[in-house]
């Protein structure tokens, strides 16, 4: 009897290299959050190890996930686009009831799971890779057709910018409308509406970011934070701090001092401060070259996937670089000064369940990608004669 698509069905050997990539920075972010989070955790929860012991559920949650996503047939993904989004698409709605939603510091962002707080947008992300990758396949050609081609995607992100604003959840608005964007383009949409939609974009954005005067603080202040270093520029003052403490070589694991309430979420959105400090920048430069290997070898199985023939999964790829490299830059832009202060996660090493699961969750389709058109570092020749056979 033939097993069910969802169980274990691609066989092939996945793209080591990514592989052991992924389960380094799995564990180092482990590492990482056990350091910044303690002298918090003590204080909040009189356990120094709990936002560790969490984080280590959420590794060997997402390290699972991970290698089961990565053995599924993978049609069994294109079957799922639109349940996903329907899904999706409702969570968004529960966040804002009562007894479900749960809000912190005025964010309606998680659903209570009892045991854990499911976050809806990193689904959202998931599944809007698989929606769009597929959107564009079937409406390729109607792309330079705004009324069949672009209206449904602009109504799309409209309900989804309503409900991620609502929240208010900026950065997953952000790399909601950066997927969608460079995925249209990508399956050919003409270079007058490119170009339209940004600069539309582009200007909803910026309208967005100086409505609320806490939004257009962090934009004014992350040119001189040192303005109003106690204020608007703090997080940032502090991150950078952190980062001329640890010099080249860092003062050694653990012996950070900023971490000790000087800086903000030093365990989630400005890790990177803490990892600056503790392992100075041989340490960011380590880290850099880690995700532009992980970054190198999906676009590599993307590009492997576009040359057998198979548009869905080589835009699944694609659109998972634009999360899994964007996410990165744009934290380690914030962290060092070169971006607005904005919650971005440092992918697989911040503190966070959803974002760790779902992510670990889209990079094992990647894999499952990879074992069946070969692994990244394999001439194309080859895996394509081992993909038809």
């Amino acid at each position: 009897m033939r097993k069910p698509s969802w169980w274990l069905a691609e066989n092939g050997s996945a793209d080591t290299v990514l592989w052991w990539v992924l389960i380094i920075l799995i564990c180092f972010g482990l590492v990482m959050v056990y350091s910044a989070s303690t002298p918090v955790a003590q204080q909040e929860t009189g356990n120094p190890f709990f936002f560790a012991e969490r984080q280590l559920l959420f590794g060997i949650l997402g390290l699972g996930v991970l290698y089961y996503f990565s053995r599924i047939e993978l049609e069994f993904w294109e079957r799922m686009t639109f349940p996903l989004m329907g899904i999706s698409l409702i969570a968004l709605l529960l966040v804002f009831l009562p007894f479900i939603g749960v809000s912190v510091n005025g964010s309606h962002r998680w659903i209570n799971l009892l045991i854990v707080r499911l976050q809806p947008s990193e689904l959202l992300k998931f599944a809007l890779l698989l929606f769009m990758a597929r959107y564009v396949v079937r409406k390729g050609e109607l792309l330079g057709n705004f009324k069949e081609g672009l209206w449904p995607i602009f109504i799309l992100l409209f309900v989804l910018g309503l409900l991620l604003l609502l929240q208010p959840d900026f950065g997953s608005f952000f790399m909601v409308v950066l997927i969608t964007g460079i995925l249209l383009f990508l399956g050919g949409l003409p270079m007058r509406y490119v170009l339209f939609t940004g600069i539309a974009a582009g200007s909803a954005l910026g309208i967005l970011a100086v409505s609320a005067p806490y939004r257009l603080a962090r934009i004014t202040s992350f040119s001189n934070p040192f303005a109003d270093p106690y204020g608007a520029g703090f997080q940032l003052v502090q991150s950078l701090i952190a980062f001329g403490r640890g010099g080249i070589f860092g003062v050694g694991l653990g012996n950070g001092i900023m971490k000790y309430f000087y800086l903000p979420e030093s365990y989630t959105d400005f890790i990177l401060a803490v990892i600056g400090e503790e392992l100075g920048m041989i340490g960011v430069w380590a880290l850099i070259f880690l995700y532009a290997i992980a970054s190198w070898r999906i676009y590599r199985i993307g590009r492997r996937a576009a040359a057998a023939g198979d548009a869905f999964f080589a835009l699944f790829c694609y659109g998972t670089l634009i999360w899994f490299g964007g996410e990165a830059v744009m934290s380690m832009g914030v962290n060092l000064g070169a971006l607005p202060t904005k919650g971005f996660a440092l992918p697989l090493i911040s503190y966070g369940g959803s974002a760790l699961v779902f992510l670990c969750a889209t990079l094992g389709v990647v894999l499952a990608v990879s074992r069946r058109y070969g692994p990244a570092s394999k001439p194309v020749s080859a895996s394509l004669e081992e993909a038809h056979g």
